[in-house]
């Protein structure tokens, strides 16, 4: 019992808002690490994209740059080839000195092969053509192949300027590439945290309902009269208290509905003997064996005889009350088939039948079940009781047993007054007696159906009354064939 409340005590917090607020939680992690997944995946991306955005820009100024310098010094030897000028050699080396720095800052950039191999062209034609150059005056290098050189020069500028720029289009792309990967993972990881959401929701949905459900089981077990089965609920501490609580006002009622049964038995059996004189010296000066009486003395005794015997009948009643408490729980199960049952309680009514001249309509098929014999015929014989009771001089009464589906179902009806609409579910409970009278000479106790009632739910099968088939009352049992299980 220890380690139960201490592995209950592990799955629930110790009230019930933190559950709900644990529950709501967890539901909203996965959604939440996505969110911050995303967040991280959009950062990247940016952080790459600015990344990719800088070296192009860095490409295409240095390609620009190369361009411009190239040129320059292009103008620079040409100038210098004419004139002769060693000013203009110097100026020539100076925008070499930037040539340089920006060949070397291009090679740092993310560059293929051919890319790189371009540059490293351009690197080395332009070398070779300041070395021609320097060389000019003491060996006579021909004016026309430095020329030709430095055109060529241009071109291999221009050269690196387009793979620059296939540089540009090749980050654009690989940009595009990271966009739809991130796009892919992070449809990815939503596809994931939704389901993952919806389990945790559903398993918290599980666990919040659990205790609600078992203390509405225990309320409606308790408004049942149902006080055998203990109560137990498990879950936050603040319901497990719940529960408690439940569990001692059971015990209370047990504890009421024990002192209940006493007193009733008690005060049955006190009030029994003092009636039972009572009743038999009131027939004995109804029937004037103590003397001759005048008619009105007569009229008085037989008014205490009349009401003894109701009073005693009401005092059985009590009993059969106590006793029919007393076997709810104990119903003995075995294969039976109810037409016997039926037909037998037919029988033993045919005296009282022909008494009041009803006739008596049977509609009995058979009807094999597993039940309790004994209470089975106290339920149709209440119900045939309470039939004959109510008919009028001369009424009907119809007696139906039939298999429908899984269930066996008792149906019995009377031309009697019939019950109210507001009493079709008071009628079942105990001592109520309806508004509308009936053709008996002695007043009934309220028993009979509050009995038939409780071996039908014992049974886990149903008793109630059809409305809308006047005139008189129609009652229908419905039984499961087979014993239902706990």
């Amino acid at each position: 019992m220890k380690r139960t409340f201490e592995f209950a005590a592990l799955r629930y917090p110790r009230s019930f808002l933190k559950l709900l607020l644990l529950g709501f939680g967890l539901v909203c992690l996965p959604l939440i690490l996505a969110l911050l997944n995303a967040t991280a995946y959009v950062d990247r991306l940016s952080t790459r994209s600015q990344a990719a955005v800088d070296q192009a820009a860095e490409a295409a100024r240095g390609s620009r740059v190369l361009m411009e310098q190239v040129t320059a010094m292009e103008r620079m030897a040409r100038q210098y080839l004419i004139l002769g000028d060693a000013a203009l050699l110097a100026d020539y080396a100076k925008v070499r000195g930037g040539f340089k720095q920006t060949t070397s800052d291009m090679s740092l950039l993310p560059l293929d092969e051919s890319q790189l191999r371009e540059l490293n062209r351009t690197i080395e034609a332009e070398q070779v053509l300041f070395e021609q150059l320097e060389r000019k005056q003491d060996k006579g290098a021909s004016r026309s192949q430095l020329i030709a050189g430095y055109i060529e020069l241009s071109q291999l500028a221009n050269n690196v300027r387009d793979q620059s720029n296939l540089l540009i289009d090749r980050e654009i792309e690989n940009m595009g590439e990271a966009a739809r990967r991130t796009q892919r993972s992070l449809l990815w990881q939503l596809a994931a945290s939704i389901p993952l959401g919806v389990l945790v929701a559903v398993l918290f949905a599980f666990l919040i309902a659990k205790p609600i459900r078992q203390l509405d089981h225990a309320i409606r077990q308790l408004g049942s009269a149902e006080f055998a089965t203990g109560i137990r609920v498990h879950g936050p501490a603040d319901l497990e208290y719940l529960g408690q609580r439940l569990e001692w006002l059971r015990q209370r009622l047990v504890e009421l509905e024990e002192q209940k049964t006493k007193f009733l038995h008690h005060v049955s059996h006190e009030l029994k003997t003092p009636l039972t004189a009572l009743r038999e010296g009131s027939e004995l000066l109804a029937d004037g064996s103590s003397g001759a009486l005048n008619q009105q003395q007569s009229e008085i005794a037989e008014i205490l005889r009349h009401n003894s015997l109701q009073l005693q009948r009401l005092i059985e009643g009590l009993l059969g009350y106590q006793q029919a408490l007393a076997s709810v729980n104990r119903l003995e199960f075995r294969s039976i088939d109810l037409s016997d049952i039926a037909r037998k309680v037919a029988d033993t009514h045919k005296l009282a039948i022909a008494a009041r001249s009803l006739n008596m309509l049977l509609h009995i098929e058979p009807a094999v079940l597993t039940a309790d014999a004994d209470k089975l015929r106290v339920v149709l014989d209440n119900l045939v009781s309470n039939a004959i009771k109510y008919s009028p001089q001369g009424g009907t009464i119809s007696l139906a047993v039939h298999a429908e589906e899984n269930n066996v179902v008792i149906e019995v009806s009377d031309t009697g007054p019939g019950i109210a609409a507001e009493d079709s579910r008071r009628v079942f409970d105990w001592f109520f007696q309806g508004e509308l009278g009936h053709q008996g000479r002695i007043k009934g106790s309220g028993l009979g159906l509050a009995i038939a009632r409780e071996f039908v739910l014992a049974h886990r099968g149903s008793i109630e009354v059809i409305a809308g088939r006047a005139p008189g009352a129609h009652f229908r049992v419905s039984l499961p064939a087979l014993r239902a299980q706990g």
